[in-house]
């Protein structure tokens, strides 16, 4: 039986599509080995979003290209395959094979140059080996954000069908489903004589009618309704992962973005007096062309304000092809890095006091591995931990007891913390 072996990089979105790569390979009879030498085909699910994640996804390509057994298969998919296709490939003769989104893995070297295509996100997918999984439900991006090439080649947003969805949920057999796609919010509004308006309020609520914790990542903040804040509310995972990248307005518009700081402020102010133990995330970026000293400060007190419990800081990465580039006034690297360090100090220490406020609390953890658990202040593989007992059970929820915080993760009575605690 031939062997496979899949590297995944980048974002949630990037598992997903991953699972259903290896789905598709199982299918077709292979097996999953988790040692690239051993494996007949490695297949680099990459990453294009800014300058870093690609060079990340090619030094990786390259590392395994040196580490395959002979006459394996190295296949490169993912975004950078489909981005730059034909360049990639003759950029990396390594390469066996460079497959956009929905082109299926090429299994012999002599495969067929009509190679037929699929739909990727609608494949089907192995159960998951952890309590919990990202379930992506739709695809694509409709917004014009003056930093983002993803509508470039990911397409316009092609929603899912419910039942596929819940079908997949299903057989995933989790306690926790995390709903991903671009636009998360949007899900729905392309197909709006199929799905209806408001469709997204109503899959929150089937697929919470399925699993114990339903969670959502990538919220765009002009979406964030009434009705999507109580169906949230009503999961019992009260995280909100507000996509909002700045909060001068003027500095926005160049981005091409909607809102302001006050209305972001009055968003949360409002979800915490319905429920004061939500949870917040958001990501900014540093630097885009324009940002002023003001615009820079105003970032600086609305991260203050808001009191957030995780944010994540990046530098502006020019990409080509978005409206970013045709902006005059850009940053200098040396000012990105000085602002983005004053930022991530100033959330560091934010974070690490809320965590410190959960000390002595009892809290609802879903045990993820042996003695690694996450209550709903925790997105899996984003936020910090809570260390457990290595004696609870892993897959089920538990009662605990914070003890201790040490930065972003929490320590619970009984949890032995360092080496042994992995499973």
């Amino acid at each position: 039986m031939q062997r496979f072996y899949v590297e995944t990089l980048g974002c949630p979105k990037n598992d997903v599509d991953s699972d259903k790569i290896i789905g598709s390979l199982q299918r077709d009879g292979l097996a999953r080995t988790s040692d690239p030498e051993q494996a007949d085909v490695i297949v680099v699910n990459t990453c294009a979003f800014i300058e870093e994640a690609r060079k990340e996804s090619i030094d990786t390509v390259l590392a395994l290209g040196e580490k395959r057994k002979s006459g394996a298969r190295l296949v490169v998919t993912g975004c950078m395959a489909e981005r730059y296709g034909q360049e990639l490939a003759e950029a990396i003769p390594e390469a066996d094979q460079v497959a956009g989104f929905g082109v299926p893995i090429q299994l012999s070297k002599k495969a067929d140059k009509a190679v037929p295509s699929f739909d990727l996100l609608n494949l089907p997918r192995p159960k998951s080996v952890a309590p919990w999984a990202y379930v992506k439900i739709a695809e694509g991006c409709d917004r014009t954000c003056g930093f983002c090439a993803i509508p470039s080649f990911r397409g316009p947003q092609r929603s899912r069908d419910v039942d596929s969805i819940l079908r997949e949920v299903e057989q995933l057999e989790v306690q926790e489903v995390v709903l991903v796609a671009q636009d998360l919010a949007s899900y729905g509004k392309d197909r709006p004589e199929e799905l209806g308006a408001g469709s997204i309020v109503r899959l929150v609520n089937d697929v919470s009618s399925l699993v114990e914790w339903t969670r959502l990542l990538y919220l765009y903040p002009s979406d964030l309704s009434d009705a999507l804040i109580e169906a949230i509310l009503a999961t019992g995972v009260p995280y909100f992962d507000l996509s909002l990248q700045h909060v001068s307005k003027e500095h926005l518009r160049r981005m091409r973005r909607w809102g302001d700081g006050s209305r972001f402020l009055e968003r949360i102010q409002r979800i915490r007096s319905l429920s004061p133990d939500a949870t917040f995330r958001s990501n900014f970026i540093v630097g885009y062309p324009g940002e002023t000293e003001e615009d820079h400060d105003q970032l600086l007190r609305f991260v203050e304000q808001a009191q957030l419990d995780w944010c994540g800081f990046f530098t502006f990465s020019p990409e080509e092809g978005t409206h970013a580039l045709s902006l005059p006034n850009h940053v200098p690297q040396s000012l990105m890095n000085e602002r983005i360090a004053e930022l991530r100090e100033l959330q560091d220490n934010i974070t690490a006091a809320r965590r410190d406020e959960l000390i002595g609390e009892t809290i609802r953890v879903l045990v993820d591995e042996r003695g690694v658990g996450r209550s709903h202040r925790e997105a899996p593989s984003i936020d910090g931990v809570v260390h457990v007992s290595s004696e609870l059970q892993v897959g089920q929820f538990h009662e605990v007891r914070i003890t201790d915080a040490m930065g972003p993760d929490l320590v619970a009575e009984g949890a032995l913390v360092g080496a042994d605690h992995a499973g």
